[in-house]
């Protein structure tokens, strides 16, 4: 596994994996806009020192199996960000995510210099609540309401790690 920055060519690969991932995504993420514009939002958000966008690949290939984003990065005193995450339905079950975002932790609390890593889960998303289990992540508590999805806001609950709790963090 890799990973590296989200670009623009990444754009008709994520956009197929997006549209046969969509009845698993809808759930969780809600409905997206698949577009081209909308492609160029997100990497414009990316631009932003607030936000970093990553591709997990397999490493013989080069091909997408996940995303991750580091959003709401803060500096100073809290050194923090909000992880969110993405599998493909044609490549879930093996590991890649688990090891994806691992390699995307390490990237956050090295290169990125980051202390705190957040993610926000539905209660009832078990897979995505088993992966920050295994990577160490501890419950921190409950978001009522937290976010609004699929037209109605959904409770969420809030999972932490910080560089104490992993290994030495690698470079990307």
């Amino acid at each position: 596994m890799a990973v590296r920055r989200l670009c623009r060519a990444d754009y008709d690969e994520i956009a197929a994996l997006s549209r046969e991932s969509a009845e698993m995504h809808g759930r969780w993420l809600g409905a997206h806009e698949n577009t081209v514009a909308a492609f160029e939002a997100r990497l414009a958000r990316f631009d932003q020192p607030t936000h970093e966008g990553l591709v997990i690949c397999l490493r013989d290939t080069g091909a997408i199996v996940g995303g991750v984003n580091i959003n709401n990065i803060v500096r100073g005193g809290l050194r923090s960000g909000t992880l969110g995450y993405v599998a493909y339905a044609s490549t879930t079950g093996r590991g890649y995510m688990t090891e994806g975002l691992g390699l995307a932790i390490e990237f956050a609390f090295g290169t990125l210099e980051l202390h705190r890593l957040e993610a926000n889960i539905q209660p009832d998303n078990t897979a995505s609540l088993n992966l920050v289990k295994r990577l160490g992540f501890r419950r921190e508590g409950y978001s009522t309401a937290f976010q609004f999805i699929n037209g109605a806001w959904r409770d969420h609950e809030r999972w932490a790690i910080t560089v104490e709790d992993t290994a030495r963090p690698r470079e990307l």
